[in-house]
């Protein structure tokens, strides 16, 4: 077996090109002016939108091109990439979609739609204008970059750690690739390890492990005749999983520094053990009868918070086999003054959930959210029995998810 990191790269490439429906290209695809491919994001757009694309002329000349990535390339810096592929981007009075989320099963024409995105990787990719640094691939969706990996090998003498020094020492943030918000993820990737960072800076990047952890504790298990890590492409890299998180995990958010007042941005994309954890539930939740108690262990630092909000947004959308909600309502308990006000906080800068939530302050409010049916309800531990008698007699009709956070 070849253990070199060449190799490595070549297996990851070759599966997500062979197993998981991937296009491949050149580095030379790669513009640097745009930090994307730009053939594959007039490709997608041509094929899905050709009235758009008449209308607004953006391919017409070279100059009306130049302008559509230009703007195109501004959007990104200043929304993120996630937040273009899930909103699109606005040029000549249409409004254009970079991606398609994907369907419902009873969605035909959806279906349709989602097959049309282009899940592309790029080998090599040099993406700077003043030096010949490579990145060992890049991951685009509809020619956008989605995330940056390094690759090391144990059996070379490099892990993981070389391959975050990397990241920390020969890669300048300031390049457009590798711009806060233009790329949602970079890995630092070995054959045992994976670890993560979202925001490029310098000797500052600060890494958490990616990994599925093993008997309680930290890394990856063994795998019989495979790498310890292929959970990265085999799993989180296919198409269902990576378009899972594009629309439901990973976002920036924006909160105020209390002292300085100014709007700080933190780009979120979910821990592998976060993504196990929600997911688990949801699938689980699915299949048993209303009623079930799970439990999940977290240690502190984790991130509990995005954990908790993550779930009850999905709990919110889960469907039964007759299309209706699971649940009428998500009710989270917390029992620490502190955490109730994190989770909070962390739930309101989850945009898409501000017209769903409601904060319990007391029973009063308590019982007109329950009774409204209200989404997602925030309260404390202390309301715990208020809220089983409001359920058990005038809401006994009614079926509820509550999280209970410790």
């Amino acid at each position: 077996m070849n253990t070199s990191e060449t190799a490595l790269e070549k297996i990851i490439v070759d599966w997500l090109q062979d197993k998981n429906g991937y296009e491949q290209e050149t580095p030379h695809a790669f513009n640097k002016d745009f930090a994307l491919v730009d053939k594959w994001v007039e490709r997608f757009i041509t094929e899905t939108q050709p009235e758009k694309v008449k209308h607004s002329m953006c391919f017409k000349s070279p100059s009306e091109r130049l302008k559509f990535f230009t703007r195109l390339s501004s959007e990104i810096t200043k929304r993120g990439v996630t937040d273009v592929l899930r909103k699109g981007y606005k040029f000549n009075g249409s409004t254009f979609d970079l991606y398609y989320p994907l369907p419902s099963e009873l969605n035909p024409s959806a279906k349709v739609a989602y097959e049309h995105n282009i899940f592309g990787v790029i080998r090599q990719v040099m993406y700077s204008k003043v030096n010949t640094n490579e990145i060992d691939f890049v991951v685009f969706i509809n020619g956008l970059p989605l995330a940056t990996f390094e690759l090391k090998n144990n059996y070379t003498g490099q892990t993981y750690e070389n391959a975050i020094m990397q990241y920390r020492t020969d890669r300048d943030p300031k390049e457009l690739l590798l711009q806060k918000k233009r790329c949602a993820v970079h890995f630092a990737l070995d054959d045992c390890q994976a670890w993560m960072c979202t925001e490029l800076c310098g000797k500052d990047s600060w890494f958490l492990p990616f990994n599925r952890g093993v008997d309680g504790g930290a890394g990856n298990p063994l795998i019989p005749g495979d790498t310890m890590t292929s959970y990265v492409w085999k799993d989180v890299l296919t198409k269902q999983t990576l378009s899972n998180i594009i629309e439901n995990f990973a976002q920036v958010i924006s909160s105020e520094d209390k002292k300085t007042h100014k709007i700080k941005e933190k780009v979120i994309w979910p821990r592998y053990h976060q993504l196990d954890a929600v997911r688990s539930l949801l699938h689980v939740t699915k299949m048993s009868p209303i009623g079930r108690r799970f439990l999940i262990q977290h240690s502190a630092g984790s991130g509990k918070s995005n954990s908790i909000t993550w779930l009850a947004y999905q709990l919110v959308t889960l469907l039964q086999e007759n299309q209706q909600p699971f649940f009428d309502s998500i009710v989270v308990v917390t029992d620490r003054v502190n955490l109730d006000k994190q989770i909070r906080d962390n739930i309101n800068a989850f945009q898409r959930l501000s017209n769903l939530v409601g904060w319990a302050d007391n029973s009063a409010s308590l019982r007109e959210l329950l009774q409204g049916g209200k989404k997602i309800i925030i309260s404390t531990i202390f309301k715990f029995s208020f809220i089983l008698d409001e359920i058990g007699n005038s809401l006994k009709d009614k079926r509820f998810a509550i999280i209970a956070v410790r």
